[in-house]
């Protein structure tokens, strides 16, 4: 269900629709879902192709945003 070659990755909740913004003006990248938008952990449905470029938009945005390993969000994401 949860592909790895997805991108995680965890940001302010506040700032998950700037991200999804970001990620949608990005031609072909992917698409932006929240995986628990209260803690801010979400990720974007990527190919093998697009994720490096993905992981470098997310880390150059001027928001803090840390890229989490698939097994790190989902175990964020269930943590209450």
């Amino acid at each position: 269900m949860f592909d790895e070659d997805w991108v995680y990755f965890q940001a302010l909740p506040s700032e998950m629709t700037f991200i999804n913004r970001i990620i949608e003006g990005c031609d072909y990248l992917g698409v932006v879902t929240a995986l628990d938008g209260k803690k801010g952990i979400g990720f974007v449905r990527t190919t093998k192709d697009t994720a490096g470029e993905t992981i470098e938009v997310l880390q150059s945005l001027p928001i803090p945003v840390r890229i989490l390993s698939r097994q790190e969000a989902l175990a964020q994401a269930e943590q209450k």
